[in-house]
């Protein structure tokens, strides 16, 4: 460092120094040339080094360090010591230039080493990439060039001249290497780039170049055998070579099916890994997961594939029979669907959801059940279930459903894509078919492939006359450019076999002989035809098929075109990728769905939630089971009287008609008793229990529709009006009344009825006033049908201008008759004689009036009615103050008061079994029609056709599109955030 006085120097000197020496010495001012010393000491005093007498110290510096090294002259009088100062200056200056030599040297070899590497990999990229064409080159040529040492090959072949004849032949070689220039033009797959550039080495270390074109000069010399000879080698040669590479490519293919397996068990150990913790932490949807619950909800949405949506999926077509399960249950590695021979099995769309998995198994989307699709018997009853669920949906008098039945298959390898199965295209309508089979058909294919982003996946049989093909030309309308189309030929074994033109088939898979174009074109083979084949076999034969087929050998069949596992790769990325172009715009459409919805609702029903039809059914339930609670509130009196009320009214017209009124014919007090305890045993016996029960269970019933009548007022939704009905209706129907207690009421309603002793006066007089009710609603009843049998009185037909029927006229003469007779005889029996028939008859034919005889009777059952009663009545007053003689047990008293006693005991039997059935209905009946309420409603709201039918309107119309749009935009969203990190 520059010191001046034990200070630093100027930075501008220091600098110089140090860069003019090309490193940074620590030189001493003293050892400085004076001339550079005298220019510092006189303007070191100035602080900046670039301005002012440093800016010419620099010059003199630099131009000073330009200037030829050669020591300067001592001066005179100086001495040998300054000399020795000068030599060592100069020494250190010579030292400086040789060290920045070296730095010299060192950033040349840096930059140039820097340019050669840059300018080798600009080479290399130059270079064309033969990595896919490696598989041509045999096993043994990469073995040996393992295993030659080259550079002492290379070393030994100028002394050894025998190993010239172990060397190829180069002529041949280039043949053959002409001959892989076509194959290579024609697009055949091969191997890895490093084994290419191991074959080039070992063609460069065989000392010789290789055939040039100007070589065939020198065998134009052969004569015309050796030329022949040679021809017939040559061709034997190339087909060697053919085979050879058949061989090699069918090799790797092993070689990587192997890799592909080991890497499916390390993957299904990994998912399964992650599978361990599925409870412990949220499970994240995997991305085709995420879009089939799109496709699931939209297919829920609108049933009819409304022209909205468009997102895309791969729809598979053709004729009936041409293999097309086949091809799906190859692509999802399981014989998952029903089979038949030559009969229609799919029935309805199947969308078949595949993605990957640690476990190979299918799901259906409204089932939790898992069908191991390893296990043969889980694959019989997942084939069984999709047969009946495809029955199922096929209604009445109908071949073919347009119902989807949703499934996802999950497995290690699987490549994930949505497929939808359709049925099968038919020419013609065969016995046991529906008339409208083949256009329902057609219009269901038609309904799927006219979505614009809908990956049509083409099935034609190759074991028939391609003219016989019906589903081409309904694809060529479908989609005229191809742009989504994927044509597979399936049976191509059959076809190879069977065609006389093998040519056909290359035809068919370059597009040239239908006139629909497609994206790609595919020959599968999918087994022999056997039923009780596996994918492994089926895999296995047709990679033998086409290891030995003349049309892969010949050049019919490119390698890319064969097989459905290239098949499945080929559709997967054609589908991924019209999902990437079309998702977006699809989310857009839904957006704006959602947003002229939402206008709707808050025009019409701004006050009112979005309640879909699940939550106003939940509504609906919440409300309906309060109201059958409320059932069970009803208090004791009021079932009681209700009860007593309704059995009265049922079983009264029997007490009157068959029990009071013949006992009381008679005038004996003991035959009345017998008489009415032999009837009334007979009716407890028999029909008594069964109207009491009646009349319990009708009564249960009023008071459940009572109960729902009231809250329908108390500011109810008038939506749920047709569900409260059809609940009543049906928990009415299923409610089964409890017949055990039907024998100890038979028992209580009997020894109720046997009793006659009345204990106080304050039951007696209850008897009397039932009694009483009792007759003069009676009497009031039969005036009224006398009144309606002789027609309106004087005053009637006075006031109100009314006048009497015929018949009319004659029942009211032949009343005026029976009236006098009841007048001569107060006393007279329930029934008239033969004799007073006909003295009736006699009076009123003289009279001019021609009556019948049973018109006769009939009148006087209704007068002595009336007569009865009235009787009846003047008696029942009259044992008002009997109490005291029954009481004292006057058996030959005047006032006897038998019928007191009858009812009595009727209405102690009313209200005996009221108890009864009221204890009965709150205990057990109230309860099971709670329970029957709620199964009937758990039933309902399983059942989507029936909440459909049973909450209607535009308001939950509303609500319910609503809620889907919203849960697509949704699902939309997720799935595309998921799209993108993908990438």
């Amino acid at each position: 460092m520059l010191r001046v006085g034990g200070k630093a120097g100027c930075m501008a000197c220091r600098n110089l120094v140090s860069t003019n020496m090309g490193v940074r010495f620590l030189v001493p001012l003293q050892k400085l040339h004076p001339l550079s010393r005298a220019i510092h000491h006189r303007y070191s005093g100035n602080a900046n080094p670039q301005r002012g007498p440093h800016r010419t110290a620099a010059r003199y510096f630099t131009s000073m360090s330009r200037l030829p090294m050669r020591p300067p002259k001592p001066p005179p009088g100086s001495g040998g010591r300054n000399y020795q100062q000068q030599r060592n200056f100069w020494v250190a200056r010579l030292a400086a230039r040789l060290l920045k030599l070296r730095y010299l040297f060192l950033g040349t070899a840096v930059g140039g080493g820097y340019t050669a590497k840059k300018t080798y990999d600009e080479w290399k990229d130059m270079l064309p990439d033969l990595s896919e064409y490696n598989w041509v080159i045999p096993d043994f040529v990469w073995e040996l060039s393992e295993q030659i040492d080259f550079d002492k090959l290379a070393k030994a072949l100028p002394e050894m001249e025998e190993i010239s004849k172990l060397l190829p032949d180069l002529d041949k070689i280039g043949e053959n290497f002409t001959f892989l220039k076509s194959l290579l033009s024609s697009g055949v797959s091969l191997g890895s780039e490093v084994k290419g550039a191991g074959l080039h080495l070992l063609l460069e270390t065989s000392g010789d170049p290789p055939l040039k074109a100007t070589d065939s000069s020198a065998a134009a010399s052969q004569d015309a055998s050796d030329r022949q000879y040679k021809k017939s080698s040559d061709k034997e040669k190339v087909d060697q070579l053919q085979e050879e590479l058949l061989r090699t490519q069918l090799k790797y293919q092993r070689m990587l099916e192997r890799l592909e397996k080991e890497n499916k068990e390390l993957r299904k150990v990994v998912l399964q890994k992650d599978d361990k913790g599925i409870h412990q932490r949220k499970v994240k949807k995997s991305l085709i997961d995420l879009y089939s619950e799109v496709l699931d909800i939209l297919s829920d949405y609108d049933a009819n594939y409304n022209t909205q949506d468009h997102l895309p999926r791969v729809v598979v077509v053709g004729d009936q029979s041409a293999g097309k399960t086949s091809v799906l249950e190859m692509i999802a590695q399981a014989r998952i669907f029903p089979r038949g021979s030559g009969e229609m099995m799919t029935r309805s769309p199947v969308k078949v959801t595949l993605s990957e998995g640690p476990h190979h198994v299918a799901i259906f989307k409204d089932s939790g059940r898992e069908f191991d699709l390893t296990k043969e018997e889980d694959l019989s009853a997942l084939r069984h279930e999709i047969e009946l669920r495809m029955r199922k949906s096929v209604k009445e008098g109908q071949t073919v459903s347009s119902e989807t039945i949703s499934l996802s298959v999950k497995g290690p390898g699987i490549q994930r894509m949505v497929l939808v199965d359709l049925p099968g295209v038919i020419s013609t309508v065969t016995t046991g078919m529906a008339s409208d089979t083949k256009e329902t058909i057609f219009s269901i294919s038609k309904a799927y492939m006219q979505n614009p982003n809908a990956i049509i996946l083409c099935i034609q049989d190759g074991s028939v006359d391609a003219e016989r093909s019906i589903v081409t030309d309904l694809v060529s309308q479908m989609d005229p450019q191809g742009k989504r189309t994927i044509f597979v030929l399936t049976k191509v074994d059959l076809a190879e076999k069977n065609l006389a033109s093998p040519s056909r088939i290359q035809q068919i898979v370059e597009g040239k002989l239908f006139p629909m174009k497609a994206l790609g074109y595919f020959a599968v083979v999918t087994g022999k035809g056997s039923t009780g084949e596996s994918i492994e076999s089926i895999k296995d034969y047709e990679e033998d098929f086409f290891q030995s087929s003349r049309l892969l050998r010949d050049g019919m069949l490119k390698a890319h075109q064969v097989t459905t596992k290239n098949l499945s790769l080929a559709v997967s990325d054609c589908f991924w990728k019209m999902v990437r172009e079309s998702v977006e715009q699809q989310a857009d459409v839904f957006k704006a769905s959602r947003f002229n919805l939402e206008t709707e609702w808050k025009n019409n029903y701004p006050r009112l939630r979005e309640l879909d039809r699940n939550e106003l059914y939940e509504k609906a339930k919440n409300e309906i089971l309060d109201e059958v609670i409320s059932l069970s509130q009803v208090t004791p009196q009021h079932w009681e009287a209700i009860l007593q009320k309704k059995l009265w009214e049922r079983v009264s017209t029997h007490v009157i008609e068959n029990i009071y009124l013949p006992a009381a014919q008679t005038m004996d007090s003991g035959t009345f008793n017998t008489t009415v305890d032999i009837k009334l045993k007979q009716w407890t016996d028999k029909q008594l229990p069964h109207k009491a029960l009646e009349v319990a269970w009708e009564t249960l019933q009023e008071e459940f529709a009572r109960f729902m009548a009231e809250y329908k007022g108390k500011d109810q939704d008038d939506i749920f009006d047709k569900l409260k009905e059809a609940v009543k209706d049906e928990s009415i129907k299923r409610h089964k009344w409890n017949e055990r207690a039907m024998d100890s009421l038979r028992v209580i309603q009997h020894n109720a009825l046997e009793d006659r002793s009345i204990t106080d006066k304050p039951q007696w007089d209850a008897a009397i006033q039932f009694m009483e009710e009792t007759l003069q609603s009676r009497l009031k009843d039969t005036e009224s049908v006398i009144r309606d049998m002789v027609g309106p009185d004087w005053k009637e037909r006075w006031l109100n201008w009314k006048n009497r029927t015929a018949d009319q006229h004659i029942r009211n003469e032949t009343k005026n008759e029976l009236d006098r007779l009841l007048k001569l005889h107060d006393d007279h029996t329930a029934y008239l004689a033969n004799d007073e028939v006909t003295t009736v008859r006699k009076n009123l034919e003289g009279r001019g009036v021609e009556v019948d005889p049973v018109l006769i009777k009939d009148t006087w059952h209704q007068l002595y009615r009336r007569h009865f009663l009235q009787k009846a009545l003047a008696h029942c007053n009259l044992c008002k103050r009997g109490f005291y003689y029954y009481q004292r047990h006057f058996v030959d008293s005047e006032l006897e008061c038998n019928d007191v006693v009858l009812f009595w005991r009727i209405q102690r039997m009313l209200v005996i079994t009221a108890n009864t059935l009221r204890q009965q209905l709150t205990n057990n009946e109230v309860r099971r029609m709670e329970k029957n309420v709620k199964e009937v409603l758990e039933d309902f709201g399983e059942d989507t056709e029936k909440k459909t039918q049973l909450i209607t309107g535009r308001r939950v119309q509303l609500a319910e599109d609503l809620k889907k749009v919203r849960e697509i935009q949704e699902k939309l969203e997720a799935f595309i955030e998921a799209l993108h990190k993908e990438k």
